[in-house]
């Protein structure tokens, strides 16, 4: 009987060309389906993500499922083969054995994304960080960011001609903090949904609040004018993480945390 597992995995986003697999170009997807289906032995495994995250984005826990013909003895042996096939870029931490409706994407009821901005040059960090400006106003950001969590349409902040069938979502957080350690701030925001490109359009947008060269109500009037061309530019991709995904059951042992 087919037997499905859900998949808790790690992924530094610059080697490949995005999550979802296609033609032409290596995506996280594709190394994960190649390696299982060696491990396994069939001619293909699906794999399915919570997400589908643009080429160069990080993810520092991301989920998927997968089915295998029957049941196995040890996810603990299949972790370590599947750590040993897809390069040092992933990092699968645990399997765990879950319902055959249970459904990695469609179950899943927020996501959490980090973007992290320093504003010292740093040899160390920078690959994975962008350089902020030492002016940036973020007060100001944060009195904007805080819009987000009124807005339903986030036309201004998607992607142009994308297959999105609605661009509406549910933003419950959205703010910036201090990154633990001292070094610089990161931009935190969780919502049900997300656009394709929205988080670095959002984060885009609200750095050229934190610039001056957009007011507050300017930010706001983007949101209303839904209309790309009204945003700021996207960020760059890589210091941007898919940090969480939050399931209406418990996967894992931190699940259960209040």
């Amino acid at each position: 009987m087919p037997q499905r597992y859900f998949m808790k995995l790690a992924f530094r986003g610059e080697p490949f060309h995005g999550w979802q697999r296609q033609p032409g170009a290596v995506s996280v997807q594709q190394v994960i389906e190649e390696s299982l289906a060696r491990i396994t032995r069939q001619d293909a495994v699906a794999v399915t993500g919570a997400g589908r995250t643009d080429a160069g984005v990080n993810a520092s826990m991301m989920v998927a499922h997968f089915d295998l013909p029957q049941a196995i003895a040890d996810t603990g042996t299949l972790v370590r083969a599947l750590n040993s096939l897809c390069g040092r870029d992933i990092a699968v931490s645990d399997i765990v054995a879950v319902h055959s409706d249970a459904h990695a994407r469609f179950d899943a009821i927020a996501r959490t994304y980090h973007y992290y901005a320093v504003g010292e040059k740093d040899p160390f960090v920078y690959p994975l960080t962008w350089r902020a400006p030492a002016t940036l106003d973020y007060d100001a950001m944060n009195q904007a960011a805080a819009m987000l969590l009124e807005t339903e349409d986030f036309t201004s902040f998607a992607k142009l001609h994308s297959d999105a069938r609605t661009n509406l979502c549910n933003v419950t957080r959205a703010e910036w903090i201090p990154t633990p350690g001292g070094r610089g701030m990161t931009f935190v925001i969780t919502a049900n949904r997300f656009l394709r490109n929205m988080v670095r359009a959002v984060v885009g947008t609200l750095v050229e609040v934190g610039r001056g060269k957009l007011t507050i109500e300017g930010f706001g009037q983007v949101i209303n004018d839904r209309d790309r061309c009204s945003a700021g530019t996207s960020m760059p991709p890589q210091a941007l993480f898919l940090a969480d995904v939050k399931y209406p059951y418990a996967l894992w042992p931190e699940d259960q945390l209040p």
